[in-house]
């Protein structure tokens, strides 16, 4: 079964030419939490959703992945 893609975290976070580290570390995470949002293994809450659109200068739909069909 593969993995569901629920956010554009890591893409997002490449055309703000911005990296993983930077937002584990502006966010105070682990590296390796970001880098398991990024490969959609989990998922940040909403509140941490917001935090990161903040930072990035993005809607937050930005970070989501449309399920409209």
């Amino acid at each position: 079964m593969s993995k569901l893609r629920l956010n554009r975290i890591k893409l997002v976070l490449v055309e703000k030419e911005k990296t993983s580290r930077d937002l584990a570390k502006h966010l105070d995470k682990t590296e390796s939490t970001v880098s398991r949002w990024c490969r959609n293994e989990i998922q940040p809450t909403l509140e941490t959703l917001y935090e990161i659109s903040v930072w990035l200068k993005v809607d937050i739909r930005e970070l989501l992945v449309s399920t409209a069909s």
